[in-house]
């Protein structure tokens, strides 16, 4: 067996089947052996896209998903997306092909330092330079991809390795006594976190990827219930609890929902599950939750009290330490003072709820995305792409289960929403997978659109044009005097043109209804469709302004008509 070979074998027993990559000079010898080897190959057409897609696949599945470039501008095409899965800790293994061993150092042609270059965005690295350590290699990429807080691991193959001939198939995992993650919740911190919610009277839970990355959204689901406090979530943490129940007031931060916003500083206690408090959950910190107490659970422990000021910190796995609360609150009874609070909290909800207006022309992006809603079933998959398209769809669709809402969180990346849409489709066939885009973000990666038709992975693509990069325009409405620098697109491309020169069908939505009926025929024909959607560019969500507080909400406005 030979090194390629051995990668093979090696990904075949962690049970992939399916990878995205994009060959080149140093994969060479990998490309051939994988030509008669029986695990699938998506070839995307740019090694973004790659990473994207395997980052889709990884949150839809919750298995690793695996991406694979060549060596110097392929690998480092594949960085944005290492980021991305790095800050939203999300399981991938990167392969990367790397010059001969006799020449890394010499700037080859088509060297790069990828280890070097991703150290601060990946978990773990490798470069093994003799072929019998890859089984091992491939192992432990995925055991501390998935260990503990997820995370992606690159893997740097030089191109003789790939060539080489093994001695033996040994893999056994790699020590790394660095690492070794607590996923037990210390008891006396358990039984502390048990006495604190039973003596608070407004109890709030602020719940984030961490939940749904440990399964235990079912678990936090009985915890909500039985202490019956309402609940936040990250933008990420979407789907950790179903957002149409009652105790669900949606997402928190500057782009959230004004219940959560207005509410959170007035809890005594703030319950804070699986989230790292990003400064775009919490706006400005000294006025965040200063008069709350605030337990933060998490298995990272670096991230407690890195940005809020913690009470009681409990470091753990949050399946496991739900499951010992929930024992401990079998029999509770919920006092007098937390039933008025959460009522009183939930009729606020219903007095803030958006706007939708369903009847303009054009069309609002509330009114499109509510559209999208009454088509899509629980088990459907909604991906976004990054600005005001992803605020969109996280204040006005309901997530009612985890991983069906699949969106670049930490690093915010545009072109991330069509391609992890792939990932997302792939890993689960038979869901319906929707990816609603801005125009701009889709511009990045539309050539992907080549790769849907190649492989008829059939992904719906919904482009909201309002020839806008409509979160900086925004801004610029709001905070830079209207000085519109270089976001507005101007009326090149055609989208429906561009799908179907690539052989995709299309379809442009002007008109109330019409998105509901376009995404209705694409479900029932089962092939890649592109809906392009006209929508207002004067229409934006409330904010908060960077540097204010958590409760320091701008509310509904109209910017000025002057874009096209």
């Amino acid at each position: 067996m030979r090194g390629g070979e051995a990668i093979i074998e090696s990904l075949k027993k962690m049970g992939v089947e399916t990878i995205f990559g994009y060959p080149g000079g140093q994969t060479i010898p990998f490309y051939d052996m994988l030509y008669d080897a029986d695990i699938n190959h998506i070839l995307v057409r740019h090694e973004q896209a790659a990473a994207h897609a395997a980052d889709g696949f990884a949150r839809a599945s919750g298995k690793v998903g695996v991406c694979l470039a060549t060596s110097g501008p392929g690998a480092t095409n594949l960085v944005t997306g290492i980021a991305t899965s790095f800050m939203d800790s999300s399981p991938v293994v990167a392969i990367t092909g790397q010059v001969p061993t006799h020449l890394i150092g010499n700037d080859a042609f088509q060297e790069a330092d990828i280890i070097g270059i991703t150290m601060p965005i990946t978990k773990h690295s490798f470069q093994p330079r003799d072929p019998d350590l890859i089984p091992s290699v491939i192992k432990t990429s995925f055991d501390i991809a998935t260990c503990g807080r997820p995370g992606p691991v690159l893997i740097d193959v030089p191109k003789e390795v790939q060539e080489g001939e093994l001695t033996k198939f040994d893999d056994n995992l790699i020590q790394t006594p660095g690492y070794n993650p607590t996923l037990k919740g210390n008891p006396r911190q358990i039984k502390k976190a048990y006495n604190l919610i039973k003596e608070a009277k407004r109890p709030m839970v602020l719940a984030g990827a961490g939940v749904i990355l440990a399964n235990a959204c079912e678990e936090l689901h009985e915890f909500v219930h039985l202490i019956n406090a309402p609940v936040m979530t990250s933008l990420l943490g979407k789907g950790a609890i179903d957002e149409t129940e009652d105790l669900a007031l949606g997402m928190l931060g500057m782009h959230g929902r004004k219940v959560s916003n207005d509410s959170v500083n007035e809890c005594d206690l703030l319950i804070a599950i699986g989230i790292r408090f990003s400064d775009r959950t919490t706006g400005r910190l000294d006025s965040f939750v200063p008069d709350s107490k605030v337990i933060h659970i998490d298995i990272d422990p670096a991230e407690i009290g890195k940005n809020v000021s913690v009470d009681l910190p409990i470091v753990g796995d949050a399946k496991n330490i739900l499951n010992q609360l929930n024992d401990l609150f079998k029999n509770y009874k919920v006092s007098k003072d937390v039933n008025e609070w959460t009522s009183k909290i939930q009729k606020r909800k219903q007095e803030l709820l958006p706007r939708v207006t369903y009847d303009d022309v054009p069309l609002k992006p509330q009114s499109v995305i509510k559209e999208i809603s009454e088509v899509l079933t629980p088990d459907s998959i909604l991906t976004t792409d990054v600005g005001q398209n992803q605020m969109w769809a996280a204040h006005f669709y309901d997530a009612q289960k985890p991983r069906k809402f699949i969106s670049s969180g930490g690093l915010g990346t545009m072109g991330f929403g069509f391609p992890s849409a792939i990932g997302a489709k792939v890993a689960c066939p038979e869901d319906v997978v929707v990816s609603v885009n801005g125009d701009g973000g889709f511009l990045m990666v539309c050539q992907e659109l080549a790769t849907v038709y190649e492989y008829d992975i059939p992904v719906i693509a919904v482009v909201l044009e309002n020839r806008t990069l409509g979160m900086v325009y925004q801004w610029q409405s709001l905070l830079y005097d209207r000085r519109h620098s270089e976001t507005k697109l101007g009326h090149s491309p055609d989208f429906v043109k561009l799908a179907e020169s690539f052989g995709v069908n299309a379809v442009r939505v002007e008109k109330p209804g019409e998105t509901k009926e376009a995404l209705k025929t694409a479900i029932k024909d089962n092939e890649a469709v592109l809906i392009d959607v006209v929508v207002d560019p004067n229409e934006a969500l409330p904010m908060l302004p960077p540097g204010a507080g958590i409760n320091e909400m701008i509310g509904e406005y109209k910017l000025e008509k002057d874009v096209i």
